[in-house]
């Protein structure tokens, strides 16, 4: 790739978000603003390489779409794709659709976004339509992109991405941001939507990697962007403070050749202490704020244990136990029950250990949430490897890696089955 289309496509990560959200502002449908932002785009790609990058990249985007949006008007297919809600709406007249569009840019654009990430969340949409979209208008990201961190075909996932905006449009879905109660119900599932793509990308579910971290780049930079337009909100700052702090330990979290690497196997000289300093302050404000009582900011509090301890000895388990039974109660789940299952294993008192954990492992393994879980047995397998009985955990961690579809989980877990002694290790 030459420079110059490499600087293209820094601009366009950069600014893309703010175009499709300018001109969504003026057209009212994500999909006609990102089919003219993609017009100005190839628009740049076809000029600039011969005329140069122009001073004001993000002006010039912007002019380029104005200019196809009224050539699209004259056409009369903007007003055929939203079937005359425009003309009766907004009365769109080239005049006015070009002063507008001029405009654009000059307004404040914190809302603009704001109202692009409330509408590509919609609850009207299916979850995985919700990711995609967001991941394609608020991120930036090509559809190839996002198809590749989802190890989907591309063309499966471009018809995600159509199904998403094409449903926006026919339910008349309105571009702006929620207010009063409705605003606390939306953010439930904008926030759904980023912790989804964040977790995604600190443990992929299938493939090569153990990590892709840009995705968790991503989910943070949505993080960031929610928390400084609402700040007010704590289950925000309770979000960010959670990926924060577990994205802290990304670069201990894989070996030299891209090997998993657990928690109790990382070099904490690794973890980025910039980072914890600020999930630990997203953490505080989501406190201050009212929210350290719910979902996200209990489990920032879990990661903020983890993060105070020079090692696992060092960690408050026990505080782990009590977080996790406070979870429990403000979010039940047989995933949060497992999870605290490993920290009642970890707990060096005498009410907890690894037999009172196998017995609260045992009180979930039938609940269908866990079914085809992998760390069921996974944990299982760490269980019974501590009290002695090797010819089970041998037969756990058999389960866990046909369970698995992530390369990276199912060497970690082949390696632990090769060292456990006195069984014969075929799998």
């Amino acid at each position: 790739m030459s420079d110059i289309h490499k600087t293209i496509e820094a601009v366009w990560k950069i600014e893309s978000t703010r175009l499709i959200a300018g001109i969504a502002r003026v057209t009212r449908d994500i999909g006609i603003a990102e089919e003219l932002a993609q017009d100005a785009l190839v628009r740049a790609l076809e000029q600039w390489p011969e005329e140069g990058i122009p001073g004001k990249p993000a002006a010039w985007l912007m002019t380029a779409a104005k200019r196809r949006a009224i050539d699209t008007l004259r056409r009369g297919r903007m007003l055929e794709l939203k079937h005359g809600e425009i003309a009766r709406d907004l009365e769109f007249q080239q005049q006015r659709l070009g002063e507008a569009m001029e405009h654009a840019l000059d307004q404040v654009i914190d809302d603009d976004v704001l109202r692009l990430i409330f509408t590509a969340c919609h609850p009207v949409l299916a979850l995985e339509g919700r990711v995609a979209l967001t991941l394609r208008v608020a991120c930036g990201l090509t559809t190839a992109e996002i198809a590749r961190a989802f190890l989907v075909p591309e063309k499966t996932l471009g018809q995600r991405i159509f199904r998403a905006k094409k449903t926006l449009s026919e339910a008349r879905v309105p571009y702006e941001t929620p207010r009063g109660d409705e605003l606390h119900s939306r953010l439930e599932s904008v926030l759904s939507v980023v912790y989804l793509i964040f977790n995604e990308g600190y443990t992929a579910t299938a493939g090569d990697e153990w990590m892709r971290e840009e995705l968790c780049n991503d989910a943070l930079r949505l993080g960031r962007i929610l928390a400084g337009l609402l700040p007010g909100e704590p289950e925000i700052h309770g979000l960010l403070a959670l990926m924060e702090l577990q994205a802290s330990r990304a670069a201990a979290r894989r070996g030299p050749k891209g090997a998993a690497v657990l928690l109790p196997d990382q070099d904490r000289g690794l973890w980025d202490h910039a980072q914890i300093e600020r999930g630990m302050a997203a953490l505080h404000r989501a406190q201050q704020l009212g929210g350290g009582a719910r979902v996200y900011a209990l489990q920032a509090a879990i990661a903020a244990c983890h993060a105070r301890a020079n090692t696992v000895a060092d960690t408050d388990w026990e505080r782990i136990v009590l977080l996790y039974d406070s979870l429990l109660q403000v979010s039940p789940s047989p995933i949060v029950a497992l999870n605290r299952a490993v920290a009642v294993g970890m707990a060096p008192t005498p009410q907890y250990g690894p037999a009172a954990a196998l017995n609260a492992l045992d009180a979930i393994a039938d609940e269908p949430a866990l079914t085809n879980y992998h760390l069921l047995p996974s944990v299982r397998a760490d269980l019974l490897l501590k009290l002695g009985r090797y010819a089970e955990a041998g037969q756990e961690l058999r389960r866990a890696i046909a369970m698995t579809e992530n390369r990276r989980e199912q060497d970690l877990l082949s390696g632990k089955l090769t060292q456990i002694p006195n069984i014969q290790h075929d799998a």
